[in-house]
């Protein structure tokens, strides 16, 4: 009676097994490709789902436009001895007279310290009154001053000297070796040598971007650009705030990969394959090769291309479907642009769940058997 026992006891486990296993979802990574397939325009979704080809790959193929407006680009560099407002002179006159109009009895020269030019650009000199000074150089305030005292003193000599001071200067924060304000002098002129001024950037050249801001004008470049464009170096202005940052786009990954993570790009441009690289490529031992997908709203103008219509209007929900087992998969994947905000989501290859019900199955076998084993010890049996 025990083989039939037996046999009635493992058939009922088989029953109950496949019973748990059909009664509840197992485990898994996300949605297979059916089921994607599904949320298709003509099926019961609203995601228009493209295979990529080399027509979509140039179709989709967009990269941000970094660079600056020519109202930077045209700004001319600012002389080095020009003087502007909050600048700090020094002054020095000396008169060929024993008892002249500043100095007194014992010298015949006067020193004027840390003389400041206002906000209007404009100095106070005993005697020679109100002088403008912004705009001009020392030597033609040197000339004005001795203009207006050579008639009240004989042959005044006037040596005016630029001092360090609170005058033309820039700010420049964010990842550079170090932050500061720092003013505009002959060496740091430009957008250029005053990041150098600032140590340099302290983060990937690649994915670099500088951001100057100007009063409310505002323009950002890419670091590498600034030195393969030659007009990006940029003369600068007194008040420019100079940002230096990390590229803020990344994509997400989701599946079958090594990494499920909201990844950031690495490189201006990144590629469906390169975006693989980054999360560790596809899992082996269930990423199915042929559902790489990427999930995008794409711009009505891009969707209309790819579609090859003209009537969408709007943002469109976009699925992209590679499949690297193709003759060109790898190259069409190498030639897809990913693009800020992506998903990219890798399904399972259809043994993965087949493996997942044989081992629920199994298990559940080995438990009923456990349980079975334990009742007969309890009964004697």
């Amino acid at each position: 009676m025990k083989p039939v026992n037996s046999r009635w006891a493992k058939s009922v486990a088989f029953i109950a097994a496949l019973a748990v296993v059909s009664s509840c979802g197992l485990p898994r990574v996300g949605p297979n490709k059916r089921e994607i397939f599904e949320g298709s325009v003509q099926r019961s979704g609203d995601a228009f789902i493209v295979s990529v080809n080399d027509r979509v790959t140039r179709a989709t193929a967009v990269v941000p436009a970094l660079g600056f407006t020519d109202e930077f680009k045209k700004a001319g560099v600012i002389g080095s001895d020009t003087i502007r407002p909050g600048d700090t002179l020094g002054l020095t006159i000396w008169e060929n007279v024993d008892d002249g109009l500043l100095a007194g009895e014992t010298a015949n020269s006067t020193i004027l310290e840390e003389v400041q030019v206002d906000g209007a650009g404009f100095i106070f000199v005993p005697y020679a009154g109100r002088i403008r000074a912004a705009g001009n150089t020392p030597e033609a305030i040197r000339r004005i001053i001795t203009r207006k005292l050579e008639d009240q003193t004989p042959d005044p000599q006037v040596e005016v000297r630029r001092l360090a001071g609170d005058g033309a200067t820039v700010s420049v924060v964010g990842a550079v070796g170090g932050q500061g304000v720092f003013p505009i002098e002959r060496p740091t002129r430009t957008l250029a040598t005053m990041l150098a001024r600032a140590g340099g950037i302290t983060i990937e050249p690649e994915i670099a971007q500088i951001t100057v801001i100007r009063g409310r004008m505002r323009s950002k470049i890419w670091f590498q650009d600034l030195f393969e464009y030659p007009e990006f170096d940029i003369a600068l202005r007194a008040g420019d705030r100079i940002l230096v940052e990390e590229d803020s786009r990344s994509f997400t990954a989701l599946g079958a990969t090594g990494s499920q993570s909201r990844v950031h790009f690495e490189s201006q441009t990144l590629s469906a394959v390169e975006a693989l690289a980054q999360v560790g490529g596809l899992l082996t031992a269930s990423a199915d090769p042929t559902g790489v997908f990427v999930f995008r709203n794409e711009p009505d103008e891009i969707a209309n291309t790819v579609l090859g219509r003209n009537d969408l209007q709007g943002a469109q929900r976009m699925v992209y479907v590679l499949d690297l087992t193709q003759p060109n998969g790898m190259f069409l994947a190498r030639d897809f642009s990913i693009r800020d905000g992506d998903t990219l989501y890798v399904t399972e290859a259809p043994f993965t769940q087949w493996n997942k019900t044989i081992s629920a199955i199994t298990g559940t076998l080995g438990s009923v058997g456990t349980v079975s084993s334990g009742i007969s010890t309890l009964s004697g049996e």
